[in-house]
């Protein structure tokens, strides 16, 4: 906002006229697109916490789940697991994205390494979280399967947008991000029923 542009203009007879002329500049002033929200969102850091946080949270948990329950079938272990990889998993992604953006961060940039870890911590510790509702409100088979379609829902929509930001084919990089996705599941399962036949 700029306030008070002091002009002094001589006229056509010799006299001198001052002018006085005040400007208010505002940045977009009659629109409203420009919200908190929307500012947030183009933020870089905003974008790095929030992409890897839910993949992370998508993957890493649904995969501790279907590994827990290939070995042990209990609902408690399946949440005490949970709580923990959200708790644990999520500062340590927090601090390998501080590290990850500190190395490559420039000079006076310390305020986005900073938002790109707390966007990563809150991020990967909701999104986490969010697999304990399933498994307190239903048996835990069920639980499991839900969370499965919910996670592949979630990183459906994620694949999305990062593709309409790329302006790539959508599908390509939904497919692709639930083919490794589905390889994590499946290699957990393995593993949790290889170690429930033989060292239970």
């Amino acid at each position: 906002m700029h306030f008070g542009i002091l002009q002094f203009d001589l006229g056509a007879c010799g006299e001198i006229g001052i002018h006085v002329r005040f400007r208010c500049v505002w940045s977009n002033p009659w629109r409203f697109e420009s919200s908190h929200a929307h500012s947030m969102l183009k933020k870089q850091s905003f974008k790095t916490g929030l992409g890897f946080g839910l993949t992370s949270a998508m993957i890493t948990t649904l995969g501790l789940m279907v590994g827990l329950y290939s070995t042990t079938n209990s609902k408690t272990i399946v949440l005490a697991g949970i709580i923990t990889i959200a708790i644990a998993d999520a500062f340590s992604d927090a601090l390998g994205i501080h590290i990850s953006e500190e190395y490559k961060s420039k000079e006076g940039e310390e305020r986005h390494v900073w938002e790109s870890t707390i966007y990563t911590f809150v991020c990967k510790f909701f999104f986490a979280l969010i697999f304990v509702i399933p498994i307190l409100a239903l048996d835990l088979k069920p639980a499991i399967w839900i969370s499965i379609i919910f996670g592949a829902i979630l990183l459906s929509v994620l694949s999305f947008f990062i593709a309409r930001q790329k302006k790539e084919r959508p599908l390509n990089i939904i497919l692709e991000h639930l083919f490794i996705a589905s390889i994590v599941i499946i290699l957990a399962n393995l593993v949790g029923s290889m170690v429930n036949k033989y060292c239970c």
